[in-house]
């Protein structure tokens, strides 16, 4: 007769702290976006820069996994696709070269309010406020990390950035409720978003966007950073940790991605590092941290 032993919660501990920095650093990648899309790439492709950041990555990671979708996992994948990677990278390209970073970032990191909010209504969680609250926390602490006096709000980046943001928390609160597919690796369900995303963004990106002229080298290596860093492999780090973590902790991890894009700018195009800067970095790394754990009420009830 076989028994289950539960893990030490020390064991535990070392766990969920190990998966949380490797979750982490899907988010803290995608800070690098912004830096190569506006000095690397060739500017105004926003269709463009998204599928190559998608479809190759993903025939590649098919090929590699040898396994497509079966039954209801052609739909999920499509949908997942589309959400995770499809509709985000455009809307997040198309944010970053409509507005200073700094307000894409800002608007970016609602995120995790909005997965909150999602967990309630899809996967029918109690509503967090422990959680909602260092969210609310976190994007104050990036406005102050990335608002300058210039930041301004042209309407389509906005526009952009918001529904970025509603079209990854999304996707994230799916790929939760839906896990992943029996013997399917946590790259192998990223290869399949991304050739779903290519293969949709393929014929509006040829015909509205075209083939960017002047594509040099940098451009080039730029193009390959996105696909197969800040692509498939965060992506299969991100789908891993989504799987093992609480939703909206996991959410909260990708303030990284505006906090990391200004320490670029800071180290690269020589940006002051003020005070309320640095107060800043301070608030949105303390939700970051406190968001993944449970409020000292949840706890109680747990005990």
């Amino acid at each position: 007769m076989s028994t289950t032993t539960t893990p030490a919660p020390e064991a535990a501990t070392a766990s969920r702290v190990g998966w949380t920095t490797l979750t982490a650093i899907a988010p803290a990648v995608g800070g690098t976006t912004y830096f190569v899309t506006t000095h690397l790439l060739p500017p105004g492709h926003p269709l463009f820069a998204a599928l190559m950041r998608s479809l190759p990555a993903g025939v590649i990671a098919l090929l590699l996994a040898r396994r497509l979708p079966s039954g209801s996992w052609w739909s999920k994948s499509a949908v997942l696709g589309v959400l995770n990677t499809g509709a985000f990278f455009p809307l997040l390209f198309l944010a970053a070269q409509h507005l200073p970073g700094g307000v894409a970032a800002t608007l970016g990191a609602a995120q995790p309010i909005v997965v909150a909010f999602l967990a309630v209504a899809i996967l029918h969680e109690r509503l967090s406020p422990w959680r909602v609250a260092w969210g609310v926390v976190g994007v104050l602490g990036v406005a102050l990390v990335v608002l300058g006096p210039d930041a301004g709000l042209d309407p389509l980046g906005v526009l952009a950035g918001l529904g970025g943001a509603a079209s990854m928390a999304t996707g994230v609160v799916l790929t939760k409720r839906w896990g992943r597919p029996e013997g399917v690796s946590a790259f192998g369900l990223a290869g399949r978003q991304l050739t779903t995303a290519g293969l949709v963004l393929l014929v509006p990106a040829l015909a509205i966007d075209g083939v960017p002229e002047g594509i040099d080298g940098q451009a080039v290596a730029g193009y390959l950073w996105l696909g197969l860093i800040g692509g498939l492999l965060t992506y299969g780090f991100w789908f891993a940790g989504i799987r093992r973590l609480p939703v909206t902790g996991t959410a909260l991890l990708g303030l990284l991605s505006p906090l990391v894009a200004a320490i670029l700018g800071a180290a690269i195009a020589g940006e002051a590092l003020t005070l309320v800067r640095l107060a800043g970095f301070a608030f949105a790394l303390t939700a970051m941290v406190a968001g993944q754990l449970a409020s000292k009420k949840k706890k109680n009830t747990l005990s």
